[in-house]
């Protein structure tokens, strides 16, 4: 049995009923040195994404963190744990992302089952290493190959957001959305690596990745481009600092570059009240 066919029975129950989106992924948090002048730099990954709706077409260029999806290895056993879903997409399935729906009743559940699996991973139904959607992202956003021996990394924490909000993804967008985040810390060890998230950093602005995009979906393509903003920590830190905490759950604009909300994840000094740190 495929993974198709093992899915294709998940969501048995009315679909109208399972109607809150749960996504449960990992972010990461990727450190490296400036070889310039030492200081700390965060390198986020900055994305285009063309849209296609009733007013016409969008494109949305954000920068977030590192990191996606985690992978569901066994559907049957997690449907026995959190109770009925449906994937959100074709794509989800495919993968075995979690990015489901639910029954809003069941989040508390969906939740609560979701945590308990950090502390069995001998057994886990649900995959929180960081390392997949890392090395796919760097080899988007970078066009080189992320081995294992050029970073290091360590989980720092976990995050629940119990406020649903509209998601941005593309295969679900405008659904309400909760979502669990794994936060990992990763350092880059190879300078060429610092080099090379600089360079790219420094050679793409977000109108030359709205126009990438724009001339990938012409092309036929997703409509998407990729690629790296890095920025020193210490100045992305008192931005942080400086806003109220009110401002810091929606996107902002930091020196030409669209933030995602999501980056406040990264910055355990930081309140930001749509999350809960456990």
């Amino acid at each position: 049995m495929t993974p198709d066919d093992l899915a294709s029975d998940i969501g048995t129950g009315a679909t109208s009923e399972l109607s809150l989106r749960v996504s449960v992924a990992t972010q990461v948090k990727v450190l490296f040195e400036n070889p310039q002048d030492g200081r700390q730099m965060l390198a986020l990954e900055r994305k285009a994404t063309v849209f296609e709706d009733e007013s016409g077409t969008t494109v949305e260029v954000i920068a977030q963190p590192f990191g996606g999806a985690i992978r569901i290895r066994d559907p049957r056993r997690l449907r026995e744990g959190i109770g009925d879903f449906r994937f959100d997409s074709q794509e989800s399935r495919s993968e075995q992302d979690f990015r489901i729906f639910i029954r809003p009743s069941d989040w508390e559940r969906a939740r609560g089952f979701c945590i308990e699996q950090l502390t069995v991973p001998e057994d886990a139904i649900l995959e929180f290493d960081p390392s997949r959607e890392l090395t796919e992202e760097f080899a988007e956003a970078l066009k080189t190959k992320l081995s294992l021996d050029q970073y290091a990394y360590r989980s720092v924490g976990t995050i629940v957001e119990d406020w649903a909000a509209p998601t941005r993804n593309i295969h679900a967008r405008g659904h309400p959305t909760v979502r669990v985040y794994r936060v990992f810390e990763a350092q880059i060890l190879d300078p060429f690596l610092w080099h090379a998230m600089l360079a790219n950093s420094g050679s793409y602005s977000s109108n030359d990745l709205y126009r990438l995009a724009l001339q990938d979906a012409r092309n036929g393509g997703k409509g998407r481009a990729n690629a790296v903003l890095t920025v020193p920590m210490e100045r992305i830190r008192d931005v942080y600092r400086g806003m109220s905490p009110e401002a810091r759950n929606f996107p902002f604009l930091f020196e030409g570059s669209q933030l995602d909300e999501s980056v406040g994840a990264l910055f355990q000094s930081v309140d930001i009240p749509r999350y809960r740190r456990l």
